[in-house]
């Protein structure tokens, strides 16, 4: 009969001594040596390596997680020094460039004080394009006094004369065009002649009469006697002097002191210039 009492309470007496037991544990502590710490021994000898491993795991994700993120801002930093560069860069070549404008028109201005008369100052923006006329537009026009028949000069000599405008625009045709002349002479020898282009390219002195003394490296001024330009403005310089063949004139080769090709601002001059009679009177 006992060991039915025992058999029927079989689930209250073991969870009894098992509660007894793990309140004796609790009061009692458990130490190194004792068995019932053996079962959590190995337990902690089985996951220390898993553990391990994943701290492991787990650091190095964050390292590569800073790693990438110092990355991105080091691209971020660089892209953006690479910018401030361009545009440091670009603010030094536009500095460089008024400093290289307004020396220009210092230049002209200079020139201006020079000759004593009135006159304007305008950018060139644009060239004809066929190898035959050869011509400059300038950024201003009608709106600014320019008229056809105005003369137009360079800090190194003359450049040529206004033949259109617009209220904004003007086109300059240049001393080498084939439609060009302008009276000059030799200020050595003060022979004369008409400065004129050349179709194929080219400023030669037509008109040069054979007993002239012309040369090569003689200076070419003009003479005022056109109503266009002043006397004694640059043309050019002989280049080379032809004295053979036939005719009554020699063939003189003009290189102009203007470089038509560089030019980037030109002088105009508003009024004509004073006639050789009131200058003889000065």
């Amino acid at each position: 009969m006992r060991s039915t009492f025992l058999w029927r309470n079989r689930v209250l007496l073991t969870s009894g001594v098992l509660l007894i037991l793990s309140l004796h544990l609790i009061s009692t502590g458990v130490h190194p040596g004792d068995l019932a710490a053996r079962p959590e021994s190995a337990f902690l000898e089985v996951i220390s390596p898993v553990t391990g491993a994943f701290t492991h795991l787990s650091d190095g994700a964050s390292s590569i997680t800073r790693d990438y993120v110092d990355l991105v801002h080091v691209r971020d930093e660089n892209a953006r020094l690479r910018i401030e560069l361009a545009r440091v860069k670009s603010d030094q070549a536009r500095l460089a460039e008024l400093e290289v404008e307004n020396r220009h028109l210092g230049e002209l201005l200079e020139l201006k004080d020079a000759l004593g008369t009135n006159a304007l100052a305008a950018n060139v923006i644009g060239s004809d394009a066929n190898g035959i006329s050869r011509t400059l537009i300038l950024a201003s026009g009608s709106d600014n006094g320019l008229r056809p028949g105005m003369a137009v000069l360079a800090n190194q000599g003359v450049v040529g004369k206004i033949i259109a405008v617009s209220p904004n625009a003007s086109r300059v045709l240049l001393i080498n065009d084939h439609n060009s002349a302008l009276d000059g002479f030799d200020q050595r020898t003060r022979a004369r002649g008409i400065v004129a282009g050349l179709v194929d390219d080219g400023v030669i002195l037509k008109y040069a009469d054979r007993s002239q003394d012309i040369r090569t490296g003689d200076t070419i001024v003009t003479s005022g006697l056109d109503g266009i330009f002043p006397r004694g403005l640059l043309v050019g310089t002989i280049a080379n002097v032809r004295r053979d063949g036939a005719g009554l004139f020699l063939g003189v080769k003009i290189a102009p002191a203007v470089d038509f090709r560089q030019l980037e601002q030109v002088l105009i001059l508003t009024q004509p210039p004073p006639h050789l009679d009131d200058q003889a009177k000065d």
